[in-house]
């Protein structure tokens, strides 16, 4: 996965995008939620690939796998 997904500041202000490209892993997400099919990337997207989209969809769960939830008690 680290080897499809860079965080580089000079690219998208640092956002988490596919290697070699400006596509931001939140587009992927946000189009896969809108009900886009790894068909419908593909095509509006020529330079991604479904390894790519795979890398997004694991990024995205090994950031929430590592986030720390502080609950207030009543």
């Amino acid at each position: 996965m680290t080897d499809r997904i860079e965080i580089n500041p000079a690219v998208m202000l640092g956002k988490p995008v596919i290697r070699g490209t400006r596509i931001p892993v939140e587009l992927i997400l946000r189009k896969l939620s809108e009900g886009a099919t790894e068909a419908d990337l593909l095509d509006a997207y020529p330079r991604l690939t479904p390894e790519d989209i795979r890398a997004a969809l694991a990024y995205a769960a090994d950031s929430l796998a590592h986030e720390t939830i502080l609950l207030q008690t009543a």
